[in-house]
């Protein structure tokens, strides 16, 4: 799946960043329902950016064919985090940290409380391009915003620490659609650093697989998506209440996608028991 920019000085996310961009085209059709669950009023300014939804080219079928699917889970979990980061920010919470942030704009669309820190870490083209589109769009955050340019797969850590975490006070952590594209190893490994950099009481959210398999052998089986599977490494080889429960984290919420949707009097399609889970650190 590719997106040809808009403009050749725009340079956009490739590989599992290029993600972000279909993820903000699903925001961006919610957004224009009038039952819509959020508002993302940028969403669309980075498809745009982008080329335009009539510019994905490749495995469009991540985003046509299997679009319901998607949607749905993109829908959900942007509303079910959205939920989680402002009740956080409303029990004392003041410095949220979104790993792997992406095209949301939960710094310019959430009414959070004064004095929130909200900090986001993602690859520094990521970074770059969503900068731009809101500069472009003169885009004012309602909360202080600090971007911290890493790779998760390096020393993400000392970035955050240096861009101004403070690791004895709580922190929100929100792990928004990466440990999918993670192999095991690696989500393991990125969970134990955002342990050791929590104060007891910090809360992380993430998205889990209810069902004894990743959608990774769903995907594999349709040609049209098999460019699309190759990035998915599965995440946690196990289930993720019980390596949490073993690392120093208790679950306080878990939710599936499906009874969100039956909630909001939505559809709930796909074959996939995937959910959503709140922890708190002991």
């Amino acid at each position: 799946m590719t997106f040809r920019a808009a403009s050749d000085q725009i340079e956009v996310p490739a590989g599992v960043g290029l993600t972000a961009v279909g993820m903000a085209w699903v925001r961006a059709r919610e957004s224009a329902r009038h039952d819509r669950l959020f508002d993302d009023p940028y969403a669309e300014a980075f498809v745009e950016a982008a080329g335009g939804a009539g510019a994905v080219t490749g495995p469009a079928a991540v985003f046509l064919h299997f679009l319901d699917v998607v949607a749905s889970h993109g829908v959900h979990r942007t509303r079910f985090f959205d939920d989680y980061l402002t009740r956080a920010a409303g029990e004392g919470y003041r410095q949220l940290v979104l790993l792997a942030a992406g095209l949301d704009t939960r710094a310019y669309r959430l009414s959070l409380p004064a004095g929130i820190r909200l900090f986001e870490v993602d690859l520094p083209e990521m970074v770059t391009f969503k900068q731009t589109v809101l500069d472009a769009r003169h885009a004012t955050a309602q909360t202080e915003r600090i971007t911290v340019p890493a790779d998760l797969a390096g020393d993400w850590a000392t970035a955050l620490t240096h861009a101004g975490l403070r690791t004895r006070e709580r922190t929100g952590w929100l792990v928004e659609g990466l440990l999918p594209y993670l192999d095991a190893d690696q989500a393991a490994r990125l969970l134990t650093t955002i342990g050791e950099l929590s104060a007891p009481g910090s809360l992380l959210g993430f998205e889990y697989q209810a069902a004894d398999t990743w959608l990774i052998d769903e995907l594999r089986v349709t040609p049209e998506l098999a460019e699309f599977a190759r990035l998915l490494k599965g995440g946690l080889d196990e289930p993720a209440v019980g390596w949490l429960s073993r690392h120093g984290w208790r679950v306080l919420h878990t939710r599936l996608r499906a009874d969100l949707a039956a909630a909001a009097g939505r559809d709930a399609p796909g074959p996939f028991a995937d959910g959503f889970l709140i922890a708190s650190r002991r």
